[in-house]
């Protein structure tokens, strides 16, 4: 049975990131190599992963050099940092917000919510959110989540 995950802000090749967001990898090789493996470890060829931005810095080539090695269909909502992605790299691209029953799934926070819906995003990495959801890889041990847990 397929399942759907979600997850953001892996910022592969981002060196700067470790520093900037006190993630525990000592190099960017070493943060690539183990959000690989979580992923694997959680994801099948036949699940589905919501991507909700920031998933490389670095364009097309690292892009898709990473995306090789991940189980799954990724649907990358573009965060700030994709601009330079495009399809080619294994993705499906959705540019905005994606609503799946009543979570608003968006790379940053909504300043407004319609009522009766939920925010689950990205792009604040290990702040806090004032309402919705994170799904910040530092919010989700470096891994990707079901959907169902979140809901």
């Amino acid at each position: 049975m397929t399942k759907i995950f979600i997850t953001a802000d892996q910022h592969f090749y981002h060196g700067n990131i470790i520093k900037y967001c006190n993630r525990p990898f000592k190099t960017y090789q070493e943060m690539n190599e183990v959000m690989i493996k979580k992923w694997n470890d959680k994801v099948s060829e036949n699940d589905i992963v919501i991507h909700l931005g920031d998933f490389s810095l670095f364009g097309n080539e690292k892009a898709k050099e990473i995306r090789s090695k991940l189980n799954g269909t990724i649907i990358l909502i573009r965060g700030n940092h994709d601009y330079k992605l495009t399809e080619d790299c294994g993705f499906i691209i959705v540019e905005g917000n994606l609503i799946i029953g009543n979570n608003i799934l968006s790379h940053k926070p909504l300043q407004e919510i319609p009522e009766g819906f939920v925010n689950v995003f990205g792009h604040i990495h290990h702040h806090k959110a004032y309402s919705g959801k994170c799904v910040c890889v530092e919010q989700t041990n470096y891994e990707p989540i079901e959907l169902d847990n979140i809901i």
